[in-house]
């Protein structure tokens, strides 16, 4: 590959996860090409301004594209040549002349329930009113009337799955913003975040549950939820790599950041979505995994009403197919 003097653009959001993902795939760029030059291009999206203003708070309904639409335009206007996503905030219909060109290798697709430490909340004498819970705590043994905060429609219908009698109001903010609010609100008892965020923020769970990482208020615990118990949205853990069709360089340069079992993956999960009609928001989940010689699905929906589930295989090279098929038989 020939040398180019013209720096390759990054786009990224600047939110601390963002800019976390953006350095991985950047770190991942300069290894493989070192003959090129990088460079991250951070941009506001939306979404981005709507989380820190007044209208951004509970209750609010976020459309497709918030946290991606800026980030196409770059690329559109040749502001970027990578436009670095979480790829479950990335609609399923790309702008003409873009595409998924690539998906790294996907983090742990689980999902946490964080929540206060009953022995913490004990000793603080500031805290009275404030009610926590013992290490290794499941939803299901949450007491009734208790409120666990989450924004995703998937999330809450999830949780009042598993234990009818929770309240479960939105929440917004970053990683941090939410644990603060947790740790700071005693009408709050718990909130749902993705593993995958909370690993690339550095926090580090240890045998108890108990959470260190930068910014983490103290008295806080965690609980890993199985896919079983929280199956995970579309995309979840994933990073996608969206670029300009036609783009020979850069599409080199993707061929080596790509995580194909990863992709076949999240094509099914993401055919899946395309064909219920639905965006980032709407009350359904899927999984992809590669067993064998064989790509599982699992997905359900809540779109009906009550939680309807349906799995299929298929040979991975039939990804949108059993995507199709899953939405098929849940519509």
């Amino acid at each position: 590959m020939s040398h180019t003097e013209k720096p390759i653009l990054i786009a990224t959001r600047g939110s601390a996860l963002a800019l976390a993902q953006a350095n991985m795939i950047l770190a991942q760029c300069q290894a493989a090409f070192p003959e090129l030059q990088f460079e991250l291009r951070i941009i506001k999206t939306t979404g981005d301004k709507l989380q820190t203003a007044s209208l951004a708070s509970e209750g609010l309904v976020l459309p497709k594209g918030l946290f991606t639409k800026e980030l196409e335009v770059a690329l559109l206007n040749g502001q970027a040549d990578l436009a670095v996503h979480s790829l479950k905030d990335l609609p399923t219909e790309l702008p003409p002349g873009l595409q998924l060109t690539a998906v790294a290798k996907r983090a742990d697709v689980r999902d946490v329930l964080i929540y206060r430490d009953a022995r913490a909340a004990a000793q603080d004498p500031n805290t009275p009113s404030q009610r926590g819970f013992l290490p290794g705590l499941r939803v299901a043994d949450l007491p009734a009337g208790a409120t666990v905060a989450t924004s995703s429609t998937r999330r809450k219908a999830l949780l009042l799955t598993a234990n009818l009698g929770l309240n479960v109001p939105d929440i917004r903010g970053n990683v941090a913003t939410r644990m603060q609010k947790l740790a700071s609100q005693p009408g709050l008892d718990g909130t749902i975040l993705a593993l995958a965020g909370l690993s690339r923020l550095n926090f580090k769970f240890d045998s108890e549950g108990r959470i260190t990482g930068e910014g983490v208020p103290s008295g806080l615990l965690a609980s890993i939820l199985s896919t079983d118990e929280m199956l995970p949205c579309v995309g979840q853990g994933a990073i996608g790599i969206e670029t300009r069709q036609n783009d020979e360089l850069i599409a080199k340069i993707c061929s080596r950041l790509n995580h194909e079992e990863t992709l076949q993956c999240v094509t099914a999960e993401r055919a899946f979505l395309a064909a219920m009609g639905g965006g980032c928001q709407s009350p359904v989940a899927a999984h992809g995994e590669i067993i064998g010689d064989q790509l599982r699905l699992r997905a359900l929906s809540f779109v009906k009403g009550p939680v309807l589930r349906s799995e299929s295989t298929r040979p991975p090279g039939e990804a949108i197919a059993l995507g199709q098929d899953l939405a098929t038989n849940l519509k």
